[in-house]
């Protein structure tokens, strides 16, 4: 059951990026140009999901747990720090250079678009590398001596 609920979320956030034209970098790019032809589109698209989000949350912190069960895995860091300032500046330029955020970049993938598959192909790759950076950065043989 949590598996079709898993699917048929997907499948609905999937076809809202296609409706609202998200997974078309050119109307992401319309987006960001904002010294050109400036597309507000994505800004309606963002403010109704942080409506529906609000919602969500909202009754998700009225329950005792997901409804499929297990539990609700929500973000607990406070703090802005150097890795989530860097972490968004490398997401940012990421996003005004190809017109795609993950998911849309999937979703345009699964439609056989050659500019998001090259993208998502270096999505992974870099979640790749950060994972190995990681792994190093954990790991007791790398911890120095000062």
């Amino acid at each position: 059951m949590r598996a079709l609920a898993a699917f048929v979320a997907g499948l609905v956030f999937g076809l809202g990026l296609i409706v609202s034209g998200m997974a078309d970098p050119s109307k992401v790019l319309g987006f960001l140009d904002i010294a050109g032809k400036w597309d507000p589109s994505l800004a309606f698209v963002m403010v109704g999901a942080i409506g529906v989000s609000l919602v969500a949350f909202r009754v998700a912190g009225k329950r005792a747990g997901p409804l499929l069960g297990g539990a609700f895995h929500l973000p607990t860091a406070k703090q802005i720090d150097r890795r989530l300032v860097v972490g968004s500046l490398v997401f940012g330029v990421g996003w005004g250079l190809a017109g795609f955020c993950p998911a849309p970049a999937v979703v345009a993938y699964g439609a056989g678009y050659f500019k998001a598959v090259v993208f998502v192909l270096a999505m992974l790759a870099g979640m790749a590398i950060y994972e190995l950076l990681e792994r190093g950065r954990r790991s007791p043989e790398t911890v120095r001596v000062e």
